[in-house]
């Protein structure tokens, strides 16, 4: 029950904070106004590792675990969540599905640049008519001799459209199960293939600085080996990963929340207000109390999601609870912080702007606020 950091994570942790202090900071804020996906600062995490934190030094990675790259997703969210969903998405949608299920191959060719950040990936679960209905996939993959035809669509799919985009791995129907079910598989399909087409990025409200796109298939042909793991698997691989992802998205809205804590005190020390700071007022105080409290334990949820994880036990109940929670907090501490700054918090020279306009996705991405609480439920016994 201790969840003290040990002095190797208290040092991974501190090395993320500057940098995002130092490196992100000073530049986001114009990558946000022009809607342009920050490079330089991609190139800087991966010379950092931070691609390679949860994987193993035999395949080019860090050698640390899970819990390392939330700690780094928590540090930089803090300071900007476009730069913190970028890395996000690259370890646990983009590299991790080729790492659990790729044969050695695979794993030769793509992880090798996927952990170094000099190449992303993205995983195209999410299509236009299914949103979070993951077992009405309609894209289709046929198996014509020793090629995967593939047709269909996916949207809203992170790292997917970049200079440096290598591949995305798309979940595909298949075949027929045995039952009448729908087989669905996972198929890795490069970055410049005949047939794949790369829509415009979208307008979004926020993560402005992320690359998001819909994609097409049209007749796409990749070769039969780009199957990724055991075919008809890909419905209960994509949900272990899922289920990961869960505790990073949560450690991604933490370090959203405090970072409006972060500014909020800032801001509440420097105004001035009927002769002295407005900090000095306990209506400022106790909004900000709230606001600590609420990041605090939301902090604590995701640690017992990420240490059960790690242990070997179950989890998906826990990581439910801490994206559930996070993701709440999240958009509370931003709506909070907002008010304090007043009308500059509705001014894009302010974060907390910015804060406001990334939390609300925090309860859309990765599984939305009402599918935890079904599957809070259903793991309950209900």
């Amino acid at each position: 029950m201790d969840f003290r950091l040990s002095d190797e994570q208290e040092a991974l942790r501190s090395s993320v904070r500057e940098f995002a202090r130092e490196v992100v900071a000073p530049t986001i804020a114009e990558h946000y106004e022009q809607h342009t996906f920050p490079y330089e600062i991609v190139r800087q995490m991966g010379k950092m590792g931070l691609f390679g934190l949860p994987f193993a030094e035999e395949r080019g990675g860090m050698g640390g675990d899970y819990f390392a790259l939330c700690l780094a997703l928590e540090e930089l969210a803090r300071v900007d969540s476009s730069v913190a969903i970028t890395l996000e998405a690259a370890v646990s949608l983009g590299a991790m599905p080729i790492y659990r299920f790729g044969t050695e191959e695979q794993k030769a060719q793509w992880l090798p640049r996927l952990l170094s950040g000099e190449a992303l990936a993205g995983f195209g679960l999410t299509e236009p008519g299914t949103g979070s209905d993951a077992g009405g996939t309609r894209t289709r993959a046929v198996l014509d001799g020793d090629e995967w035809v593939i047709n269909g669509s996916k949207a809203f799919i992170t790292n997917s459209g970049t200079d440096i985009t290598a591949l995305v791995t798309v979940t595909a129907v298949t075949g027929t199960r045995p039952d009448g079910g729908k087989e669905l598989s996972t198929i890795i399909v490069p970055s410049g293939t005949p047939g794949f087409t790369v829509a415009p990025g979208y307008s979004k409200v926020g993560w402005t600085a992320s690359d998001t796109h819909e994609l097409t298939f049209d007749d796409c042909r990749v070769p039969a080996a780009n199957l990724l793991g055991e075919r008809g698997r890909g419905f209960a691989q994509f949900l272990s990963i899922l289920d990961e992802g869960r505790i990073a998205i949560a450690a991604l809205a933490v370090g959203l929340a405090q970072g409006c804590v972060d500014e909020s005190i800032k801001y509440a020390k420097e105004r001035q207000a009927f002769g002295q700071p407005i900090g000095n007022y306990q209506a400022i105080q106790f909004k900000i109390a709230d606001m600590e409290m609420k990041a605090h334990t939301a902090r604590l949820a995701y640690y017992d999601a990420a240490a059960r994880m790690l242990a070997g036990e179950p989890f998906k109940r826990q990581a439910a609870i801490a994206k559930l929670h996070a993701s709440t907090v999240a958009v509370d501490n931003a709506r909070e912080a907002t008010q304090i700054h007043g009308g500059y918090g509705f001014m894009n020279e302010y974060p907390v702007a910015r804060f406001w306009r990334d939390s609300k996705i925090l309860e859309i991405g990765e599984g939305t606020s009402e599918v935890q609480r079904m599957i809070i439920a259903r793991d309950l016994g209900m």
